[in-house]
């Protein structure tokens, strides 16, 4: 230990967190079948309790607005349609959507019970507070991994509090509670009861979890997986290419699967790319056809499921964008009151569509290091930034504007105190750490279900404010907590 914020950690001691971190699943599988550790911060983000305290009311109700705009059918395939013509794999989620629940004059019920665990990732800007970045519905991963760097900091606070200390902003600051893990496996088992008792069934129920091939983020998977056999459920995993020749229709239209039984929850850890749906081994022209008629076949069977084609839907950026322009009256159709909308309207950026017009504003009066461009993809790297903003415009096709939209760039922020970043089991340490605050929630058939009010746990991910991608696994960002401040 230094002066002057100068910590150095000693390599046994960063060996000793690391070590943990891989006991505790904290870790990414390698391609030889080995394990690396998550890259982590040695000590976590402060943020106001006034602020973390909004931000925990504030979810339930966005999840609530989320949940019911995606069963709204009319709506979604009116105010999508555009968007879905410019998007190819938008498109192909529209037209598995009209499968599904049929066009505005013939509408089909499928058995399907929506199932909404959801992650709003926010960013806490320095002049206009915590805003939402976007909304994840489909693959929203890594509470296990929220709740565990939570404990992680606890361990290093207990074994090493000097260097603990030495890297808060505020000594003074109070851990915040995370149950992300625990609470996402409560949300689950609750729904997988429900179904069970729909059909009488004796014995364990079963959790599906559909997987991406050879992944490698599987240990955050299997810490929900484990939380999960603790609560007596039976988890199986298969890729949508398995599931093409396993599942079948039982009584009562049952979801079965070969070799397990019947089925009670469906969780989607794929399925938001166009790669998940591809089995060239398949050796047919539209593989990408077949396995993603595993959605429309799942959503036909009484299960709990997420994510439902609706719920994907309504958590693209472009939904985003609409629910940000529409004023907040508007929500009240879809069971919010005012008091609740404008509680939603207080974390929403700016938001503005692509058009001539736009782009125009864009090259001639914007300040351009204020705005971020988006099209609709998950995951890093779909997103553009500065001047390299009129240079994607201008590539454009006028086909093509509807997948986009510009979004206030937040500027979170920087941790005051120069931070300490370990990985892959070396340290560095960071001047300007920004964070990301990912709040989880789970919805049931429309109603929280959690034990706290919808609210399930955070993932916080940091990173340094030079770096435009703070993905744990596809950018530069590390796992990190929260400590709250008065």
């Amino acid at each position: 230990m230094n002066n002057n914020n100068k910590t150095v950690v000693a390599q046994q001691v960063i060996e000793d967190i690391c070590e943990w971190a891989i006991m505790h699943g904290v870790a990414f599988r390698q391609a030889d079948n080995t394990a690396r550790h998550c890259p982590f911060s040695i000590a976590p983000m402060t943020i106001e309790r006034e602020v973390y305290d909004h931000l925990r009311r504030v979810v339930p109700v966005l999840t609530k607005l989320i949940t019911n705009v995606s069963e709204d059918d009319d709506f979604l395939q009116a105010s999508l349609a555009d968007m879905a013509k410019a998007d190819p794999f938008f498109g192909r989620l529209m037209s598995l959507h009209y499968q599904i629940h049929g066009d505005v004059n013939h509408r089909h019920n499928p058995a399907r019970q929506p199932l909404l665990l959801m992650r709003t990732d926010f960013m806490d800007d320095r002049q206009y507070g915590a805003k939402v970045i976007e909304f994840n519905g489909i693959a929203a991963g890594m509470a296990p991994f929220g709740q565990r760097a939570t404990e992680l900091h606890h361990f290093i606070q207990h074994q090493w509090p000097e260097i603990y200390q030495a890297c808060l902003e505020d000594t003074s600051a109070i851990p915040a509670d995370n149950q992300g893990l625990a609470q996402l496996a409560h949300a689950i088992t609750t729904a997988a009861h429900s179904i069970k008792a729909d059909f009488n069934d004796q014995g364990a129920a079963v959790f599906l979890m559909v997987v991406q091939k050879n992944e490698d983020n599987v240990y955050d998977q299997h810490l929900l997986e484990a939380a999960l056999q603790q609560q007596g459920l039976r988890t199986v995993r298969r890729t949508f290419e398995q599931l093409s020749a396993q599942l079948s229709t039982g009584a009562g239209q049952r979801l079965m699967l070969e070799g397990v039984g019947a089925v009670d929850v469906v969780y989607l850890r794929a399925g938001y790319q166009y790669c998940d749906y591809c089995a060239p081994e398949l050796n047919e022209a539209v593989c990408c056809y077949t396995l993603s008629q595993m959605r429309v076949f799942i959503e036909q069977h009484h299960v709990a499921l997420n994510a439902t084609i609706g719920q994907q839907l309504a958590t693209s950026k472009t939904m985003q964008m609409l629910l940000t322009m529409m004023p907040a009256q508007d929500y009240i159709r879809w069971g919010l009151t005012l008091a609740e909308a404008e509680l939603v309207k207080s974390v929403l950026a700016e938001m503005k569509p692509i058009t001539a017009a736009t782009i125009d504003w864009f090259n001639t009066q914007a300040t351009k290091t204020e705005w971020v461009l988006k099209n609709q993809g998950e995951g890093g790297g779909h997103c553009v930034f500065g001047n390299d903003i009129s240079d994607t415009l201008a590539k454009l096709t006028v086909a093509e504007y509807d997948a986009w939209a510009l979004m206030q760039r937040l500027y979170p922020h920087e941790r005051e105190v120069p931070t300490i970043a370990i990985r892959d089991a070396k340290m560095t340490v960071v001047e300007d750490l920004v964070s990301e605050i990912g709040l989880f929630s789970a919805y049931f058939n429309g109603k929280p279900v959690t034990e706290l009010g919808g609210y399930a746990g955070y993932l916080i991910r940091s990173k340094p404010a030079s770096e435009n991608e703070g993905g744990i696994h596809s950018g530069k960002g590390i796992l990190d907590s929260l400590v709250l401040i008065d």
